[in-house]
Protein backbone atom coordinates (compact mmCIF):
# COMPACT_ATOMS: atom_id res chain seq x y z
CA UNK A 1 0.00 0.00 0.00
CA UNK A 2 1.73 3.76 -0.81
CA UNK A 3 2.11 6.31 1.67
CA UNK A 4 -0.34 8.38 1.73
CA UNK A 5 -1.27 11.52 3.87
CA UNK A 6 -5.04 12.82 3.45
CA UNK A 7 -4.07 16.12 2.00
CA UNK A 8 -2.53 14.13 -1.31
CA UNK A 9 -5.04 11.72 -1.53
CA UNK A 10 -6.60 11.82 -5.09
CA UNK A 11 -9.93 10.85 -4.90
CA UNK A 12 -11.55 11.56 -8.10
CA UNK A 13 -12.02 8.68 -10.29
CA UNK A 14 -12.66 10.68 -13.42
CA UNK A 15 -9.21 12.56 -12.51
CA UNK A 16 -7.54 9.02 -11.83
CA UNK A 17 -8.93 7.65 -15.32
CA UNK A 18 -7.87 10.71 -16.84
CA UNK A 19 -4.09 10.17 -15.67
CA UNK A 20 -4.14 6.56 -16.99
CA UNK A 21 -5.64 7.51 -20.74
CA UNK A 22 -3.05 10.38 -20.89
CA UNK A 23 0.35 8.24 -19.74
CA UNK A 24 -0.62 4.45 -20.79
CA UNK A 25 2.56 2.89 -19.99
CA UNK A 26 2.50 1.59 -16.47
CA UNK A 27 4.75 -0.87 -14.29
CA UNK A 28 2.96 -4.34 -13.45
CA UNK A 29 3.65 -5.69 -10.85
CA UNK A 30 2.84 -9.38 -10.00
CA UNK A 31 4.04 -12.38 -7.76
CA UNK A 32 5.47 -15.32 -9.31
CA UNK A 33 7.46 -18.26 -9.00
CA UNK A 34 10.83 -16.19 -8.75
CA UNK A 35 9.25 -13.49 -6.20
CA UNK A 36 8.45 -9.46 -7.27
CA UNK A 37 8.21 -9.53 -11.08
CA UNK A 38 8.40 -5.93 -12.49
CA UNK A 39 6.72 -5.36 -16.43
CA UNK A 40 6.85 -2.15 -18.51
CA UNK A 41 3.20 -2.35 -20.23
CA UNK A 42 1.00 0.04 -22.13
CA UNK A 43 -2.46 -0.41 -21.02
CA UNK A 44 -6.07 0.92 -22.53
CA UNK A 45 -8.97 1.80 -20.09
CA UNK A 46 -12.32 0.63 -20.46
CA UNK A 47 -14.10 3.06 -18.05
CA UNK A 48 -17.50 1.62 -18.81
CA UNK A 49 -17.24 -1.93 -17.23
CA UNK A 50 -17.24 -2.59 -13.43
CA UNK A 51 -17.24 0.41 -11.27
CA UNK A 52 -14.10 1.19 -11.49
CA UNK A 53 -13.57 0.14 -15.41
CA UNK A 54 -10.65 -2.48 -16.27
CA UNK A 55 -7.03 -2.50 -17.85
CA UNK A 56 -6.62 -4.18 -21.13
CA UNK A 57 -3.21 -4.91 -22.36
CA UNK A 58 -0.95 -7.63 -24.19
CA UNK A 59 2.47 -9.27 -23.46
CA UNK A 60 4.79 -11.47 -25.61
CA UNK A 61 3.99 -14.93 -25.61
CA UNK A 62 8.17 -15.58 -24.12
CA UNK A 63 7.00 -13.11 -21.04
CA UNK A 64 6.44 -15.49 -18.06
CA UNK A 65 3.97 -13.29 -16.55
CA UNK A 66 1.11 -13.98 -18.25
CA UNK A 67 1.16 -18.09 -16.83
CA UNK A 68 3.50 -17.14 -13.53
CA UNK A 69 1.79 -14.84 -11.41
CA UNK A 70 -0.07 -16.02 -8.16
CA UNK A 71 -4.15 -15.63 -8.68
CA UNK A 72 -4.40 -15.26 -5.04
CA UNK A 73 -2.20 -12.32 -4.77
CA UNK A 74 -3.25 -9.88 -7.59
CA UNK A 75 -1.38 -7.64 -9.37
CA UNK A 76 -0.68 -3.46 -8.79
CA UNK A 77 -0.31 -1.70 -11.48
CA UNK A 78 1.27 1.89 -11.61
CA UNK A 79 0.99 4.89 -13.77
CA UNK A 80 3.30 8.22 -13.74
CA UNK A 81 2.64 11.52 -14.91
CA UNK A 82 4.62 14.46 -14.01
CA UNK A 83 7.38 14.56 -11.61
CA UNK A 84 9.74 17.34 -10.70
CA UNK A 85 12.39 18.24 -7.63
CA UNK A 86 11.41 21.07 -6.06
CA UNK A 87 14.41 23.40 -4.36
CA UNK A 88 14.06 24.96 -0.97
CA UNK A 89 15.88 27.68 -2.61
CA UNK A 90 12.27 28.72 -4.16
CA UNK A 91 10.09 29.17 -0.91
CA UNK A 92 9.63 32.06 0.66
CA UNK A 93 10.01 30.33 4.18
CA UNK A 94 13.85 29.42 3.48
CA UNK A 95 14.01 33.51 3.22
CA UNK A 96 12.04 33.57 6.77
CA UNK A 97 13.60 31.00 9.04
CA UNK A 98 15.52 29.01 6.71
CA UNK A 99 13.24 25.68 7.99
CA UNK A 100 13.07 24.03 4.94
CA UNK A 101 14.26 20.96 3.06
CA UNK A 102 13.93 19.70 -0.80
CA UNK A 103 11.16 17.43 -2.07
CA UNK A 104 9.82 15.69 -5.09
CA UNK A 105 6.28 16.12 -6.37
CA UNK A 106 4.60 13.83 -8.21
CA UNK A 107 1.37 12.64 -9.60
CA UNK A 108 0.68 8.39 -9.61
CA UNK A 109 -2.45 5.82 -9.81
CA UNK A 110 -2.33 2.52 -8.36
CA UNK A 111 -4.46 -0.10 -9.61
CA UNK A 112 -5.52 -3.00 -8.06
CA UNK A 113 -6.54 -6.87 -9.62
CA UNK A 114 -6.76 -10.14 -10.68
CA UNK A 115 -5.17 -10.87 -13.99
CA UNK A 116 -7.34 -12.83 -16.59
CA UNK A 117 -5.73 -14.29 -19.19
CA UNK A 118 -6.81 -14.03 -22.86
CA UNK A 119 -5.17 -16.33 -25.45
CA UNK A 120 -7.78 -16.00 -28.24
CA UNK A 121 -6.38 -14.47 -31.19
CA UNK A 122 -9.91 -12.51 -31.85
CA UNK A 123 -9.35 -10.55 -28.62
CA UNK A 124 -5.81 -10.11 -29.08
CA UNK A 125 -6.27 -8.50 -32.05
CA UNK A 126 -9.26 -6.13 -30.98
CA UNK A 127 -6.90 -5.46 -28.03
CA UNK A 128 -4.06 -4.65 -30.08
CA UNK A 129 -6.06 -2.65 -32.56
CA UNK A 130 -7.68 -0.35 -29.92
CA UNK A 131 -4.32 0.23 -28.63
CA UNK A 132 -2.83 1.23 -32.12
CA UNK A 133 -5.99 3.03 -32.79
CA UNK A 134 -5.33 5.13 -29.31
CA UNK A 135 -1.38 5.91 -30.04
CA UNK A 136 -1.59 6.74 -33.90
CA UNK A 137 -4.38 8.93 -33.44
CA UNK A 138 -1.88 11.93 -33.21
CA UNK A 139 -0.22 11.14 -37.00
CA UNK A 140 -1.22 13.16 -39.70
CA UNK A 141 -1.94 9.48 -41.57
CA UNK A 142 -2.81 7.13 -38.59
CA UNK A 143 -1.12 3.13 -39.20
CA UNK A 144 -3.49 0.88 -39.37
CA UNK A 145 -2.99 -2.76 -38.52
CA UNK A 146 -4.65 -3.28 -42.06
CA UNK A 147 -1.77 -1.75 -43.60
CA UNK A 148 0.38 -4.61 -42.95
CA UNK A 149 0.25 -7.87 -44.65
CA UNK A 150 -2.43 -9.95 -43.47
CA UNK A 151 -0.09 -13.41 -43.31
CA UNK A 152 2.73 -11.03 -41.22
CA UNK A 153 0.26 -9.48 -38.86
CA UNK A 154 -1.19 -12.99 -38.04
CA UNK A 155 2.63 -14.22 -37.46
CA UNK A 156 3.11 -11.07 -35.06
CA UNK A 157 -0.31 -11.87 -33.47
CA UNK A 158 0.50 -15.31 -32.18
CA UNK A 159 3.23 -14.30 -29.96
CA UNK A 160 1.96 -12.25 -28.11
CA UNK A 161 -1.17 -12.90 -25.13
CA UNK A 162 -3.91 -10.67 -24.11
CA UNK A 163 -4.47 -9.60 -20.22
CA UNK A 164 -7.56 -8.08 -18.74
CA UNK A 165 -7.04 -6.47 -15.03
CA UNK A 166 -10.64 -5.63 -13.65
CA UNK A 167 -9.87 -2.52 -10.89
CA UNK A 168 -11.03 -4.14 -7.85
CA UNK A 169 -9.10 -0.87 -5.91
CA UNK A 170 -7.39 2.07 -7.06
CA UNK A 171 -5.62 4.65 -5.48
CA UNK A 172 -4.87 8.17 -6.25
CA UNK A 173 -1.63 10.16 -5.29
CA UNK A 174 -0.87 13.87 -6.13
CA UNK A 175 2.25 15.40 -4.24
CA UNK A 176 1.91 18.76 -5.18
CA UNK A 177 3.05 20.63 -2.52
CA UNK A 178 -0.08 20.93 -0.67
CA UNK A 179 1.21 21.00 2.52
CA UNK A 180 3.13 24.17 1.79
CA UNK A 181 2.27 27.90 2.34
CA UNK A 182 0.61 29.45 -0.73
CA UNK A 183 3.54 31.66 -0.66
CA UNK A 184 6.10 28.67 -0.81
CA UNK A 185 3.42 27.22 -3.45
CA UNK A 186 3.61 29.89 -5.42
CA UNK A 187 7.48 30.14 -5.47
CA UNK A 188 8.11 26.42 -6.34
CA UNK A 189 5.68 27.06 -9.41
CA UNK A 190 7.94 29.90 -10.24
CA UNK A 191 10.86 28.00 -9.59
CA UNK A 192 10.20 25.29 -11.53
CA UNK A 193 8.52 26.97 -14.81
CA UNK A 194 12.35 28.74 -14.80
CA UNK A 195 13.98 25.70 -15.53
CA UNK A 196 13.17 25.06 -19.19
CA UNK A 197 12.22 21.53 -18.23
CA UNK A 198 8.84 20.70 -19.88
CA UNK A 199 8.25 17.80 -17.41
CA UNK A 200 8.90 20.87 -14.59
CA UNK A 201 6.22 22.96 -16.32
CA UNK A 202 3.97 20.00 -16.42
CA UNK A 203 4.01 20.07 -12.68
CA UNK A 204 3.99 23.92 -12.15
CA UNK A 205 0.55 23.79 -14.33
CA UNK A 206 -0.84 20.96 -12.06
CA UNK A 207 0.40 22.83 -9.13
CA UNK A 208 -1.03 26.51 -10.59
CA UNK A 209 -4.36 24.52 -10.89
CA UNK A 210 -4.77 23.01 -7.88
CA UNK A 211 -4.60 26.69 -6.00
Amino acid sequence: MVYLPEHFAEADIETMHQLISEFPLATLVTLGSDGLTANHVPFILDSRTGPNGRLLAHVARKNPVWHDHDPETGALVIFQSADAYVSPNWYATKQETGEVVPTWNYLVVHVYGSIIVHDDPKWVRGQAGMLTKRQESSQSKPWKMADAPPAFTSVQLEQIVGIEIPIERIIGKSKASQNRTDEDREGAIAGLRQTGDTGDAAMADRMDKGR
